[in-house]
Order: structure tokens, then sequence, then C-alpha cells
């Protein structure tokens, strides 16, 4: 038997090939490459580079907010150091990936970046290649863009379901409701899925009445990237919390997707 031999040096690149980041040559935005990173399969960019390629926008850091501004004739834009999301120009764009600060530059993913310009975004998976094309004009508007009975709604159930919940906790939330509204099986409203009592009443608190409190802000903000197609558990129908619930009716009959802080969600 022939036995073969790893060198150090072999694992050693191994080793990095697999737990580091990928940065090289992995983005152009209309034919010009940026610095950009891949991490958990999204791509980075630096929100300063990414804007510069387009006229017409500034690009300001406030430091003690650790916050970069984008401010145009028709944007304005914060992208927030340690956080999911970006708010531009009233909306929120999410990926499910932190807004990081490497080598004194904020970086932010690419495709909310591309959202935020109205630029169009093309993964190329054999050469692991982002190609932004377009763009330069900023996205409608959230008095323009969003419903406002459902976001009314919406952030309300979010608020009141999910108090004490992590930011893609709350954005759980509002997923089953948004799933129950394009389902055959429930209203295709967010009021009447929220009051839908056709098998009981289905959220609680509709029965004790903390669906009518003022929502917190991050559940707005919640409510706000899920409407705009951010899917932390696409097609879950149901969510519990296995510890406080009194009927296991969802847990003996549903499929389990995954718990997200105290909440299980199931399709």
């Amino acid at each position: 038997m022939i036995k073969k031999t790893i060198t150090p040096i072999i694992i050693i690149t191994l080793i990095l090939t697999l737990c580091l980041p990928a940065y090289a040559n992995t983005l152009t935005v209309n034919g010009q490459a940026l610095d950009s990173y891949i991490e958990n399969g999204i791509t980075y960019a630096s929100v300063r580079e990414f804007t510069e390629q387009y006229d017409g926008y500034s690009v300001g850091w406030e430091a003690r907010s650790k916050t970069a501004t984008i401010t145009g004739s028709d944007l304005e834009a914060r992208v927030y150091q340690g956080r999911s999301y970006l708010v531009a120009n009233g909306r929120v764009l999410v990926r499910d990936g932190i807004n990081r600060n490497k080598e004194s530059k904020l970086y932010a993913p690419v495709t909310e970046l591309a959202k935020m310009l109205s630029a169009d975004v093309v993964w190329n998976p054999s050469t692991r290649r982002v190609m932004v094309t377009g763009g330069g004009q900023a996205l409608a508007s959230a008095e323009s863009y969003y419903n406002s009975d459902d976001l009314y709604w919406l952030s309300r159930i979010i608020s009141a379901e999910s108090r004490g919940e992590s930011f893609m906790g709350k954005c759980a939330v509002g997923n089953v409701v948004l799933s129950r509204r394009t389902s055959s099986q429930f209203p295709n409203t967010v009021k009447d899925v929220i009051f839908d009592t056709k098998f009981g009443v289905q959220f609680s608190p509709i029965s004790d009445g903390s669906i009518y409190n003022d929502p917190t802000a991050e559940s707005v903000m919640a409510a706000k990237a899920v409407l705009d197609g951010f899917k932390k558990v696409d097609g879950t129908l149901y969510f519990l919390n296995p510890r406080t619930a009194t009927n296991s009716w969802i847990i003996n009959n549903r499929r389990f997707c995954m718990r997200i802080g105290n909440h299980d969600f199931y399709y």
C-alpha cells in the first residue's frame, strides 16, 4: 500500500482557504472592480467605494453612532455598523448578515447597496463573482412603497408578540404573518390574518388587547424589512414559545423550521 503524506504547507493552505473570507476580485460595479469579501454566502462591499461609482451622491461618517450617511438629490440613507440593515428613504433593507468595519472601511451587503440605488445584481456561481449593473437612481420612498394599513397592523403584531426578542426574531414573526397572507389557508390581508378567528383566535395579543399598543421602534423597522422582502423564515405559517404554549397541535402536526430566541417556527 502506498501512503500519501500531506505537508504542513498544504494543511495550512487548506485551513486558510476554508476559514478566511474570500476577498479577491469578487465584485464589479458597471465593469469597475471593487474591494469586497464573501462571508456566509453574502458579498460585502465598501459603502463609500460602492456609492462613489455613481454621480450625485456623497458619503459621510458619524463617528459617535458609527453610521455612514449617504445623501443625494433623491436619497437619504444610513448604514449602521454592527447592524443587519440599512435605511434608505425610510425603507429598511436587510440581509441576514452584519455591516462590518474592516481596515477603517464600513462594508455592507452588495444586494442592499444595489437596491438602494436601483441597480441590478447578477451572481455567477462558476466564477464566484457578483456583477452590479445600471443604477444611479434612488429607490422609491417609504411613503410611496409601503401600504400604510399593512405597516400599521404588522408592526403592532410584531411588537406585541416579540417583546424582548432580537431584530431577527421580530422579522421572523412578520414573515409568518406575510406567509399566511399569501396562503390559501388564511385570509389575504395583513389585518384579516391577524384578526382571523376561523379556528379560534390565532394570536394572543388579540385576546389580551396588546395588539392596540403602540409598537416599539425596532418592531416598526422589522415590519418594514419584511414588507420590503426580507425572509428570515420563508414559508413558515406558525410559531410558538414551547416553554409557555398550552396547546401542542403545532408541534405534533407541523414541520419544524428553526428556533429564534424564545420562538420555534414551523411550516
